[in-house]
């Protein structure tokens, strides 16, 4: 059922999901750094900002769960450009909110439909890319959040310094209707699961979807893995800044140079995965996280560069580490049901990185200098997460093609 492309429409089809993951990701990433300006700002407290992102998650999660049931009815290429639409919108408003209220029901609104879209570029994927090339295919796809910390993150950073916090959000925006004009011309049509979605009952699938063992696993290695990294992603920005003492206006370098890291090791760690095997290779760069977490999270005081290069490490083996974790996953599905299993695991996703996020803030608080306590609890907390998701792993199966 895979959709046949020469080289030439393959490159630009990944180049076009490439560039709505890298908006949807800069859309999302774009509110941590914030988060030290917008408690300033909108006065608001760690736990009332870990509610600004979890809120995002959450509403990506329940209507992932949703639109599960009918995803696959539909054509990917229309459910892509039609949800991406809606996205755009969603990112305009947000960057019009006049108070946490209408930034916090802007937020939901975007997450309601970045979800989907999410689970919808990976199945596109999983159904136009041959399984010898995937990974690396999944590697230039995923490679686009590396590139939103590298140009996207620090850029919005020194538009919200220079202007307002609302500027990189309009900029975002804008850069949506770019890519949702080249992908109404380069995203071809993907409807060979149509037929068999449409055969039986949407609450039949869902059934045939959770009945599988080996589909569980695959759910519970995704959901883990962004639990772990949610769990302290929310709050680094904020951490770096009132804990290790790096500037607000020195903040994009910690991204700049995370994002230039990312970025080469994803690319690197797709090769790998094709010529290794993915569970190898997840189990390396998934152990190189854990130990990424525990030096991130209890860092004291420290110079700029000693922060950049525990950032490198960081931000590298987190991305790194969903490549292998993503080609397992779209590998334990037949392509019949891709779309659904897709949708649903977005989802759990989206509510596992959500509850992360608020675990966290129920956690950590400010203590008296105004610095974040018990930090390292919570990188404790996502280092036990990694673990049971490297375990998770090996119990996955290839799905017959």
């Amino acid at each position: 059922m895979t959709v046949e492309l020469t080289g030439r429409r393959e490159r630009w089809l990944l180049i076009v999901l490439g560039g709505v993951q890298f908006s949807t990701i800069l859309d999302f990433m774009l509110l941590m750094p914030l988060g030290p300006q917008l408690m300033r700002l909108f006065q608001i407290t760690p736990t009332e900002f870990g509610v600004l992102v979890s809120v995002y998650m959450a509403s990506a999660a329940a209507v992932g769960f949703g639109a599960a049931l009918v995803v696959d009815r539909f054509d990917r290429r229309a459910t892509l450009l039609v949800l991406y639409t809606c996205f755009t919108l969603t990112t305009l408003v947000t960057a019009s909110a006049q108070s946490y209220g209408w930034l916090l029901a802007a937020r939901a609104a975007a997450g309601a439909f970045a979800g989907v879209l999410v689970a919808t570029v990976l199945a596109i994927v999983g159904d136009t890319i041959p399984d010898g090339r995937r990974g690396r295919a999944l590697g230039a796809v995923m490679s686009s959040g590396s590139i939103a910390s590298i140009v996207g993150i620090p850029l919005g950073i020194w538009l919200a310094s220079h202007f307002s916090w609302r500027s990189p959000f309009f900029f975002d925006g804008a850069l949506c209707a770019v890519v949702l004009v080249a992908a109404v011309y380069l995203v071809p049509r993907v409807h060979g699961h149509v037929a068999a979605a449409r055969g039986g009952s949407a609450l039949a699938r869902a059934r045939a979807v959770f009945a599988r063992r080996n589909h569980l696993a695959a759910f519970g290695i995704t959901t883990l893995l962004n639990f772990s990294a949610f769990a302290i992603v929310p709050f680094l920005a904020a951490y770096l800044v009132l804990n290790v003492g790096i500037g607000e206006r020195e903040l994009p370098f910690t991204y700049f140079f995370g994002g230039l890291a990312a970025l080469a090791f994803v690319r690197l760690v797709g090769r790998l995965t094709d010529l290794h095997g993915r569970r190898r290779v997840f189990a390396l760069v998934a152990g190189l996280s854990i130990l990424a977490i525990f030096v991130t999270t209890h860092l004291s005081p420290i110079p700029l560069w000693v922060a950049v290069l525990a950032q490198m490490l960081l931000m590298s083996s987190f991305a790194g580490r969903f490549v292998p974790a993503m080609t397992i996953v779209t590998g334990a599905v037949v392509p019949e049901v891709r779309g659904i299993f897709m949708s649903f695991n977005a989802a759990f996703q989206q509510l596992s990185a959500g509850l992360a996020s608020l675990a966290a803030s129920a956690i950590v608080a400010r203590g008296p200098g105004g610095e974040l306590l018990y930090f390292g609890a919570v990188g404790w907390l996502s280092m036990v997460a990694t673990f049971a998701a490297i375990a998770l792993a090996g119990h996955v199966r290839q799905a017959p093609t």
